[in-house]
């Protein structure tokens, strides 16, 4: 049996946040158990894994997705699952194998376990693996637990960072591998459909490389206020749904100035059919329609737009090798995201924090769930 290298007397129940095929959501004891955390039970912590007290943990949109609608296109919860894949926390325990973590470090998770031996894996491009075990979608339990065990290759070290911008590092990274595809650069006119969370990243973002000027839109007026305040030189559009994607486009065109400043990129981060739509009329010839968001498994696109306007539509799953980028940029102070944080509760408390992620009127922007553990 192998031994094991823990800092703390593990003591408090290890829970996590469940959601089921009938759309409960609920908490209860999880795996592994306290008996196997105390005892460090090889099984439960094999070669190269670290026991981890999480201990911030965002809800992101497609937790919310996959307990009211129970699935994200194939992906179907069919069974008990564990939410959660935004997290951070503190190395209680290491096998002895793991030399570069010690109990007692600051990490971030991330969530992606991949197989290193497809063509994805192989070229760089692990997002993209064919044997993706990514935690919260199911069948992988997610992280929205009182400890995990997981690989010690990913978990990152933040440092002094906060658990709250260790835990936001995931969407972070969402919005850095839509910068780096979508090729947003120095100067470039930049119109962002959304302002939730990715959206606002996505702002700090475009903020940070530069890019002018900047338009961000959304249904909602207090996610916008909440943008200018974020980003007080971008400027903002609230859709209006009674118009057509071409004439909400002629809106959010005149939003930018003058004709030369079309967006040379919209990066969507809705997901909504309309706002693709809306994307691809606002920008300019030669531009990019960049997809950030997760939508409905089909859709109708304005295709002869895109052809007489030879605008690309380019699409993102995920990310890879963003990590280490975004806890620099975070540390450094370029991307300063303290201000995403609306609400705050407790694990034990979940159930009412999924209830105000997903209330509209509850104003929130990002819910973060903490747990008081060990560490």
């Amino acid at each position: 049996m192998s031994t094991t290298t823990t800092i703390e007397t593990i003591s408090k129940p290890n829970v996590g946040v469940f959601t089921n095929p009938e759309h409960k959501l609920w908490v209860e004891e999880s795996k592994p158990n306290l008996d196997s955390l105390k005892k460090g039970k090889s099984e439960d912590l094999p070669e190269d894994y670290v026991t981890v007290a999480i201990k911030s943990t965002g809800i992101c949109g497609s937790d919310i997705h996959f307990w009211h609608a129970g699935a994200i296109g194939p992906m179907i919860v069919t069974d008990n699952h564990i939410l959660g894949h935004e997290s951070s926390g503190v190395v209680l325990a290491t096998h002895p194998s793991v030399t570069h973590l010690t109990p007692g470090d600051r990490v971030a998770i991330e969530p992606g376990l991949i197989c290193n031996n497809c063509e994805p894996c192989l070229t760089g491009r692990y997002n993209g693996c064919e044997k993706m075990q990514f935690l919260s979608t199911p069948p992988v339990d997610g992280l929205l637990r009182r400890y995990v065990n997981h690989p010690a290759k990913w978990c990152h070290k933040i440092g002094s960072m906060s658990y709250e911008n260790g835990a936001l590092l995931e969407p972070l990274s969402v919005a850095l591998a839509g910068m780096e595809r979508s090729g947003v650069k120095l100067g470039d006119s930049v119109l962002i459909c959304g302002a939730g969370p990715i959206g606002l990243i996505t702002l700090l973002c475009c903020q940070a490389a530069g890019a002018c000027p900047i338009v961000i839109t959304d249904v909602d007026a207090n996610r916008l206020s909440y943008a200018s305040k974020l980003c007080p030189r971008a400027k903002t559009y609230k859709v209006n749904t009674t118009l057509s994607p071409p004439d909400c486009a002629t809106e959010i065109i005149s939003s930018f100035g003058d004709n030369s400043s079309k967006p040379r990129i919209a990066l969507e981060c809705t997901g909504v059919e309309t706002s693709i739509s809306t994307a691809i009329h606002s920008v300019k010839f030669g531009g990019k329609v960049f997809v950030i968001g997760v939508g409905k498994p089909n859709m109708s696109v304005p295709f002869m737009r895109l052809s007489t306007q030879e605008i690309d539509l380019q699409f993102q799953y995920r990310y890879c090798n963003t990590w280490p980028r975004a806890i620099r940029l975070v540390q450094e102070g370029v991307i300063r995201m303290e201000g995403l944080v609306t609400h705050r509760f407790d694990i034990e408390d979940s159930v009412r924090a999924f209830e105000t992620s997903g209330d509209v009127k509850s104003g929130a922007v990002k819910v973060m769930i903490q747990s008081e553990c060990d560490g």
